[in-house]
Formats: C-alpha cells, sequence, structure tokens
C-alpha cells in the first residue's frame, strides 16, 4: 500500500521530465510544422504534467489522513506529524495539532454511524509543509469506508483550495478495484480547472487504474512487489491568449517494480485530435533512468530524474 503514492508520483515527474523538453516559446499557427509540434508539446506537455502533480498530491493527501481511512502516516502532508495528535473526530469541530500548520475535521455524516465519514484538511490563509508547498483553503472528503476494503471509495472536493499559486477547482474519486488475485486502485479526477494569477487556466479530466501485479501473495514483504498502471487523460489549455487541446493515453501500461526507482516499460502517446504528436517510452523491462521521447519522426534518449 505505501508504495502507491510514489508511483503516482513519479508518472508526473517523468512526463514532466520527457515532454518539456521542447520548452518552445514560438507563436502557434494552424499548420502543422514540426515547428508547431514542439510548441504544441510543450504547451500541453506543461499543463499535464502540471495537473498531474497537483492531483497526486491530492491523492497522497486523501490516502494518508490515518489508518481508519487510507494508509496513515507517511504520506503527503502527513509524512511527518502524528496523524492522531490534535485531529477533533467532532462534528464541525476543527482539531490543531502543534507539529502542523493545518487543521483536521472528523464528521459522521450518519451518525451514529462511522462512514460515511467527511474529513476536512483545512489550511487556512496560507500553509507551508515541510515539501515546501504553500496550500490554502479545504480539501474536503468523504469515505464510504476504508479505502483498504473492496468496494469503497473516497470523492473528494475543494473550497478555496490553492496550492501555491494555483487555483484548483474539480472532483477526485478513489475506489478500490481489487480483486481476489489483485490490489488495484481506480484514480478518476473530473470538471478539474487550475488557474494561474495571470489569467492562465488548463481544464483536465483523468481515470487511472495502479494494480498490483507481483507479490501479492506476501503484503508484508514490498521488495517482489509489481505494479502496473493504465489510463488516459484529455485536457484544454488557455496560455497567452492561445487555446491548446490535447489528450494521452497510456497505450501500453507502465510498469514500475519496487526496487526501481524508475518505469521499466509502458508508452505514453500524447495526442493533438486523433493525431499522435509524442510518444514517452519506458523501454523493455531494464531498471535505468532512460526513456525515449519521439517527436516528429524523431527519437530521443532522455535522462529521468
Amino acid at each position: 500500500m505505501k508504495t502507491i503514492p510514489q508511483i503516482t508520483r513519479l508518472t508526473s515527474i517523468a512526463l514532466l521530465s520527457g515532454i518539456l523538453v521542447f520548452s518552445a516559446c514560438k507563436k502557434e499557427s494552424s499548420s502543422d510544422s514540426a515547428a508547431d509540434k514542439e510548441t504544441y508539446a510543450a504547451a500541453t506537455g506543461q499543463a499535464q504534467s502540471e495537473a498531474d502533480i497537483v492531483f497526486d498530491d491530492v491523492f497522497n493527501n486523501v490516502v494518508g489522513v490515518d489508518s481508519e481511512v487510507g494508509v496513515g502516516a507517511g504520506v503527503g502532508v502527513f509524512s511527518s506529524s502524528n496523524t492522531t495528535d490534535g485531529a477533533v473526530e467532532t462534528n464541525g469541530v476543527n482539531g490543531v495539532d502543534s507539529t502542523r500548520c493545518f487543521t483536521v475535521t472528523y464528521t459522521q455524516l450518519a451518525a451514529p454511524a462511522r462512514f460515511p465519514l467527511q474529513i476536512t484538511l483545512d489550511f487556512g490563509a496560507g500553509c507551508t509543509a515541510r515539501d515546501g508547498r504553500t496550500r490554502k483553503g479545504k480539501i474536503i472528503t468523504v469515505y464510504t469506508g476504508p479505502l483498504i476494503v473492496p468496494g469503497n471509495s473516497s470523492t473528494t472536493t475543494f473550497d478555496g483550495y490553492q496550492v501555491d499559486s494555483i487555483k484548483v477547482q474539480g472532483t477526485h474519486k478513489v475506489q478500490n478495484v481489487s480483486t481476489s488475485n489483485n490490489r488495484a486502485f481506480k484514480i478518476t479526477v473530473t470538471g478539474a480547472k487550475l488557474t494561474k494569477p495571470n489569467g492562465n487556466y488548463s481544464e483536465w479530466n483523468s481515470e487511472k487504474t495502479i494494480t498490483q501485479t507481483e507479490g501479492n501473495g506476501t503484503p508484508l514483504l514490498p521488495l517482489d512487489d509489481v505494479f502496473s498502471v493504465s489510463g488516459a487523460s484529455n485536457g484544454s489549455v488557455l496560455k497567452n491568449g492561445q487555446l491548446f487541446q490535447w489528450s494521452t493515453e497510456i497505450t501500453n501500461p507502465l510498469i514500475k517494480k519496487f526496487l526501481c526507482r524508475w518505469f521499466v516499460q509502458g508508452t505514453v502517446v500524447l495526442r493533438k485530435s486523433n493525431s499522435p504528436v509524442a510518444e514517452l517510452n519506458y523501454g523493455t523491462g531494464t531498471c535505468d533512468n532512460k526513456a525515449t521521447l519521439t517527436v516528429n519522426g524523431v527519437v530521443r534518449e532522455i535522462t529521468l530524474p
């Protein structure tokens, strides 16, 4: 369980490092020239990566609240504090932990039943965490039950929420879709909008499934764990008065081994309409920090962080 957040972070970081090789600042035209494709790949790749990073952070915070609803301390803003100290489990009353700058509220929506349980993370007017990000506003999540139980889910919305200078809107859902053979989570983001102070914004929808394909028989021994990530996303971005629309698809599942920092296999395609613009390929199974990025038929080897 504790490796799931690491996978999502790697997805966004790899996409960012790969696609943003094309950090073009040219004006967009209606042609499909090589320069225009690179401009398009740069603008949409950055927007895709920012959305991935913001909502991966939401996922980490949703599953990191405590071991009752998620995986407990160790991920997200809970990574360096005791998640029970100062958390008040009463309807509408905030609890403050002196070791962190946000409050946590537990609200039983159908008391005396424990679930559905609403948990609100309130970052107030500004809360800078140990990860260096400054968050404002509220993350509001309703859990149908513990997320480690198949069939249970969480739905997250936002109230004035902001990460650094980016205003965050939308709905984020996590659902445990595990089977008797494999542990799996479906992560869906709908109606997302990320707005910057200069008026630039991106709108985004995403659906991914993270499945544990090896190591299910040894839940206490993560060294043999292997995960497969599949899914797709689409969005539009307004940047300096120009509107770009894109979609991405994991065309071959991204494979992550616990013992390897990087994805070892899989491909991601970025499309304009139905036409591929760029493809990121992680290789054939070898654990290394190399991948290839193809744009305009040109294949470049890139180094992953």
